[in-house]
């Protein structure tokens, strides 16, 4: 129990910590809000359609606050109070009117001009500034809305057969996919199956293709490139080997022209063949030698 007490207070002692935290932060802001910017009342002596609470405060098309409420003062009179950043240069003879964003757009106070050496905004019996707005520039801002749609129906009146003949093409389009709606549902189908058929083929070719571990067509590819790296080797040994048997030859013609007998007979051409013995002369004759002693002497014949 004491245990699961002290685990209540750290939570609770944690949520009231942040929520401290949270509402010093809310607190900052609105301080800082509300010293940025202060409150100036906008009185319009007429109609102001489209003002409501939430709408932009503008000067010179550049949003300075916003409106904080709208209360009807008496049935002629609409007063505005909004809020605007305290360095926006309004002045006394600044211009006040309305504008709207396109035709269906939410109005805002559009402020305009004002001379630096004007004097302030007069202050209000609550010291709030007020500005009076400028009946002809809402009165201008009423007749170009009017205008606008006064041209709008101009367009729509004088183009009237042609938006008709636009809506019987539309319908006689609309019937038509009506009653062909069984032909369309089956046409839908061939379709489909055509799609169907058509992812199938893309996926055969991302198999064929590799996709994401490899396929038919990149062993193909690294087939056709191993065969011809094997190809290349092969032609540059053949190239060497042809390029060796030319100089071969070259060198055998060249030995040829030079010396023709070293080619068919072999041996080396500065080699001096030995000079031949002198032929020794005959003895003379000295007729017929004397018998040796002892010897028989010869018969004549």
């Amino acid at each position: 129990m004491e245990t699961r007490a002290n685990y209540v207070l750290i939570g609770a002692f944690t949520l009231a910590v942040i929520a401290a935290a949270f509402g010093f932060v809310l607190w900052f802001q609105s301080l800082h809000t509300t010293k940025a910017r202060s409150p100036i009342r906008i009185v319009f002596e007429g109609p102001a359609s489209g003002l409501r609470n939430g709408g932009s405060v503008n000067f010179n098309g550049i949003r300075i606050g916003e409106v904080i409420s709208v209360k009807l003062d008496n049935p002629r009179r609409v007063v505005a109070l909004a809020m605007v950043e305290n360095k926006a240069p309004i002045r006394k003879d600044t211009l006040v009117g309305l504008e709207f964003q396109g035709l269906t757009g939410v109005a805002a106070i559009s402020l305009k001009g004002g001379e630096e050496a004007a004097p302030a905004v007069p202050l209000d019996e609550d010291g709030i500034p007020v500005l009076t707005a400028d009946p002809n520039a809402l009165q201008d801002v009423t007749e170009a809305i009017r205008a606008t749609l006064q041209n709008v129906n101009r367009i729509v009146a004088d183009n009237q057969e042609s938006v008709k003949n636009s809506l019987r093409n539309l319908e006689t389009f609309t019937g038509a996919l009506a009653r062909n709606s069984e032909k369309i549902d089956g046409i839908m189908v061939k379709v489909d199956g055509v799609m169907g058929k058509a992812d199938s083929l893309m996926l055969g070719l991302n198999t064929v293709a590799g996709g994401s571990s490899g396929g038919e067509l990149s062993a193909m590819l690294k087939a056709i490139k191993e065969l011809a790296d094997d190809l290349d080797k092969r032609t540059n040994l053949l190239i060497a080997d042809g390029r060796r048997t030319l100089g071969d030859i070259s060198r055998a013609v060249n030995n040829f022209d030079r010396n023709p007998s070293r080619v068919i007979f072999g041996g080396s051409n500065n080699a001096v063949a030995p000079e031949p013995a002198p032929a020794r002369p005959p003895a003379p004759s000295a007729g017929p030698r004397p018998p040796a002693a002892g010897a028989a002497p010869r018969r004549p014949q």
